[in-house]
């Protein structure tokens, strides 16, 4: 018991609540990475509703689009109409991602993204969250041209990631003096990848690069599975897939067919130091997961000690002052990330390469000169 006259801080800290839209597709195609981008943002808001030091709590307010681009912007402007929430943490592809920017711009939201993408863009509406394609696509390429050869396959599904991420590629490809032996995209959630697969045992690539999500990538790692099984020339690590938005959240449907696939991102579990706005925690599941708690501690940092800071515009909030440390750019709205380049093996991801981190260049405007960090052995 205090003392008479006497009160604890802490007992009389005035709290605010602050509405937080959440929209993830936990539903649908790619409901995997959706579960667990929510499960990182539903984290951070409890720790940042039990941190006693923060004057502000969130209340989630939330939309499943359930996979379907037509239901994006509607449920967006839903969740900016029916609450006081002004952003968002959400969406997982970049079509998505698009989808909603016109809805923010019209009613002042932000989204916080944070799933990886293909760069070239920079919106006043948007923090990037994850890695774009100097953080992942072209350290992964620079790995593999050396390791394996420059004879590349290309693959996604057909929409917006897997275009522009092919397109750095064929780029990157010429510059280096690489051939791209072929092409093909899918449907999104497409499963008849026969043909696909066909044309790879026919072209024996060096590797391929893999810009697939969801069932359509399921299916295509089962068929080069098989197709290991059957011809020799694949047999082993020869020609191996390559990905930049493979994590640990999709390893159990995958199953064996997985092993060998080598991917890139700013975080693995056991392999890669904590992301931006994680201060330290790494208990997550993925990189997903991690990028989505980070953008919810991130803005909790930006919000707190300014009362009605949430009404600010992005460029507003990030020239408050300190804002600097929370480490997003005010000039791009991306981060500097770690980056690293794992290979599955026996079902889980172990390193091949680690980087130092690289601020995010979405433009691709800046001569990197990557640093390559000592390994850092995985935990188990």
């Amino acid at each position: 018991m205090l003392g008479a006259g006497r009160f604890s801080f802490l007992e009389y800290r005035v709290t605010r609540t602050i509405d937080l839209g959440l929209l993830f597709s936990t539903t649908g195609p790619y409901k995997l990475m959706g579960r667990a981008s929510r499960a990182g943002a539903l984290k951070a808001i409890a720790q940042v509703n039990a941190d006693p030091t923060l004057d502000l709590a969130f209340s989630a307010v939330e939309r499943d689009p359930g996979g379907d681009i037509d239901a994006y912007a509607p449920f967006c402007e839903e969740i900016l109409k029916s609450s006081a929430a002004r952003h968002v943490i959400g969406c997982t592809t970049s079509w998505s991602r698009k989808e909603v920017i016109p809805s923010l711009e019209r009613m002042g939201g932000v989204l916080w993204y944070p799933t990886p993408y293909e760069g070239f863009e920079a919106s006043d509406r948007v923090v990037y969250a994850h890695a774009c394609p100097n953080q992942h696509l072209l350290p992964l390429l620079d790995h593999c041209f050396a390791a394996y050869g420059k004879q590349v396959y290309l693959t996604g599904s057909n929409y917006i990631w897997g275009w522009e991420m092919n397109r750095i590629a064929r780029e990157l490809s010429a510059r280096t003096g690489g051939d791209v032996l072929g092409e093909r995209y899918v449907p999104i959630g497409s499963t008849d990848i026969a043909r696909l697969v066909d044309e790879i045992e026919a072209l024996k690539p060096d590797f391929v690069l893999n810009q697939l999500i969801g069932p359509s990538q399921y299916a295509f790692l089962d068929a080069m599975a098989a197709l290991r099984a059957r011809d020799p020339a694949f047999a082993g690590r020869r020609c191996p897939v390559l990905s930049c938005n493979m994590t640990e959240a999709e390893l159990p449907v995958i199953g064996a067919s997985a092993e060998g696939v080598i991917s890139a991102g700013p975080w693995f579990r056991g392999l890669s130091p904590a992301l931006p706005g994680n201060g330290g925690r790494e208990d997550f599941g993925s990189s997903f997961e991690a990028a989505a708690h980070a953008s919810v501690m991130m803005l909790a940092q930006l919000l707190a000690g300014t009362p009605d800071a949430e009404s600010l515009s992005l460029p507003e909030l990030l020239a408050l002052p300190g804002s600097e440390a929370v480490g997003i750019s005010a000039r791009t709205h991306h981060l500097t990330l770690p980056v690293a380049i794992a290979q599955v093996r026996d079902g889980v991801f172990v390193p091949l390469r680690t980087y130092a981190p690289i601020e995010g260049d979405p433009y691709l405007t800046q001569t990197h000169t990557i640093q390559v960090r000592p390994m850092i052995k995985a935990v188990t």
